[in-house]
């Protein structure tokens, strides 16, 4: 049997992104709710944004059990109680709370995702914006954050040069023009209420129910 740490993966990108972001949800969220993070990957994420936001109830989900084992092993050391089990579900999922019951029984207040559309397929930006519009709260809100592509020509040598190389490894991959993703939001009934620049040419987006 592996122990806990060779269950648990490592992101030296995770370490490096994780106290901006957590930095940009502490300004943005307020002081308790519940949040589903989508995609959790290594569980650096959520152990480290549930120890300074501890007001917030965390729930991380992952369709990779290898990644559902991983941050299982980094909250079982981290030992948080504002922290749940995390869950395999896939945001591709037609029907959200037949794959995650917990979404029955209290609506989420944030929905957060970071990395992911750019190293998934395209529908998988317009499932996380059709699921989040369902099944928020009221004034929930879903955040993401990665690299995009913008509009006239200021993406970034590193964006051009990683979106190169995603489709290299996956023709289904890529970093995504913004405008699409705004599209998609919108297509969904979402619209952007935040936006913030982050280090290495990443972007934080938050985005709400259009009223």
């Amino acid at each position: 049997m592996m122990n806990s740490n060779e269950l648990r993966w490592h992101s030296p990108a995770a370490e490096r992104n994780k106290q901006a972001i957590a930095e940009v949800l502490l300004r943005w969220l307020p002081a308790s709710g519940l949040a589903l993070e989508i995609a959790s990957g290594t569980g650096q994420h959520v152990c480290h944004f549930a120890a300074l936001l501890p007001g917030w109830t965390w729930l991380p989900s992952d369709p990779d059990p290898g990644a559902v084992a991983s941050t299982t092993a980094w909250l079982a050391e981290a030992a948080l109680p504002n922290a749940r089990a995390p869950q395999r579900f896939d945001v591709l999922a037609a029907d959200w709370p037949s794959a995650m019951p917990e979404l029955t029984a209290r609506p989420p207040d944030l929905i957060f995702n970071a990395n992911m559309i750019h190293i998934a397929p395209w529908a998988t930006c317009a499932a996380l914006m059709r699921g989040a519009a369902a099944h928020l709260a009221d004034d929930g809100r879903l955040v993401l954050y990665g690299p995009f592509l913008l509009e006239g020509g200021d993406d970034g040598q590193g964006n051009l040069a990683f979106d190169t190389d995603l489709r290299s490894r996956n023709p289904a991959w890529g970093v995504r023009r913004l405008a699409a993703v705004l599209a998609e939001a919108g297509s969904a009934g979402l619209r952007l209420t935040a936006r913030a620049e982050m280090p290495a040419n990443n972007l934080m987006l938050e985005f709400r129910r259009a009223v």
